[in-house]
């Protein structure tokens, strides 16, 4: 089986289409691991039968990874595979509805008290102030920064959609002092031997800080993201703006955070309060 010329018909395709680079890449990824895993017993992708699929998605141990994978086989069969209708009855998983567990103000405070390198706590600094996404934070560049009007443009973020988050006076400073200091050539981050900075350094910058401020809960890029929204909305910013500012289609998406605001709940009174014990 021939997997670089449908790995290239795929990103093609994936490319006519407009999808983000992240969606390329997942798709080739997954499409390229899926036809290795059937290259002992078929000749193409014709040949791998609708059951032989359930049974490598079965496989699959995590709900989303799940997902993911039969996202990209069905666009994989629609659009290169020559077979639309092919997992037309082969439905998605149900999602796994788990809560994030976020960091307290207290928490992240840590993190900020732990961080002495500047360019590490501009990366705090612009997650917690905005809750950009890792992606768009990667590809921010000096040009979208606008300081007069205290507005941060991210350009084509998920969906391909430009949206603005605002521009917190206090890292104004912040960002002329890193200005000055590392001299970034057009993205705000750039790596020490590429243009752009890499998802893996911010991730194990993350990992450092909460290590060096003795914090033992999981720390991740998206997990900033969603300590700010839910601060956001515990400080009573209202839901529709946070939507605004998250780039979610729908405020259902946005309700997360109303469910781990500890705001909300602990302030719900309990019928035990009407009871003398």
């Amino acid at each position: 089986m021939n997997i670089g010329n449908y790995t290239r018909q795929l990103s093609e395709k994936i490319q006519y289409y407009r999808y983000a680079k992240n969606t390329e890449d997942s798709y080739v990824a997954q499409i390229e691991k899926f036809l290795k895993h059937f290259g002992p017993v078929a000749t193409k992708p014709s040949e791998i039968s609708e059951k032989q699929i359930i049974e490598y998605l079965r496989n699959i141990p995590n709900t989303a990874s799940h997902r993911a994978a039969l996202c990209a086989i069905k666009f994989f069969y629609k659009e290169v595979g020559h077979q639309p209708k092919k997992l037309d009855r082969v439905e998605y998983p149900r999602k796994q509805n788990k809560l994030p567990v976020v960091y307290s103000q207290e928490e992240i405070q840590r993190l900020f008290d732990a961080c002495e390198n500047l360019k590490h706590k501009v990366i705090l600094s612009i997650f917690y102030s905005t809750g950009m996404r890792i992606s768009e934070l990667l590809n921010l560049k000096w040009e979208d920064i606008d300081r007069s009007r205290k507005i941060i443009t991210i350009v084509q973020g998920k969906g391909a959609k430009d949206r603005q988050v605002m521009l917190s006076p206090d890292l104004i400073p912040l960002l002329e002092k890193y200005w000055k200091e590392y001299k970034s050539v057009e993205y705000v981050l750039n790596g020490q031997f590429e243009l752009k900075y890499s998802e893996t350094s911010v991730s194990s910058v993350l990992k450092q800080l909460a290590r060096k401020a003795g914090i033992k809960k999981r720390i991740y890029p998206h997990l900033l993201r969603h300590c700010a929204f839910t601060h956001m909305v515990e400080a009573g910013t209202d839901i529709n703006l946070v939507q605004r500012l998250a780039g979610h289609k729908s405020v259902k998406t946005t309700g997360i955070y109303l469910h781990i605001s500890h705001n909300r709940i602990s302030s719900i009174q309990s019928p035990l309060a009407a009871i003398r014990l």
